[in-house]
């Protein structure tokens, strides 16, 4: 399955915040903020990469889907592996 780089480029941006973000969890941990503060900020990054492995597997099912209308069983192999990407994300 390839997925279109252009339609990634949201993802991207989403995957680079969440990395900020853990940054900032493991500099408020390392300053000893409050537990609150943290986990709202583990939280926000928590749901940024869940968004994001959610936003591929969507990009994934389209490619599925345009690969079986133009060959009708050539896809149940990777609908296989991405209902297993999607069940990992649940």
């Amino acid at each position: 399955m390839e997925l279109d780089p252009i339609e990634l480029k949201p993802v991207l941006n989403r995957l680079k915040r969440a990395q900020g973000q853990l940054a900032a969890v493991i500099r408020m941990i390392e300053e000893g903020r409050e537990c609150s503060d943290v986990i709202t900020q583990l939280s926000a990054a928590s749901k940024a990469m869940d968004r994001a492995g959610f936003s591929i597997i969507a990009s994934g099912l389209e490619s599925c889907m345009l690969a079986e209308a133009k060959e009708p069983g050539s896809a149940q192999l990777d609908r296989d592996k991405l209902e297993k990407l999607f069940l990992s994300l649940a």
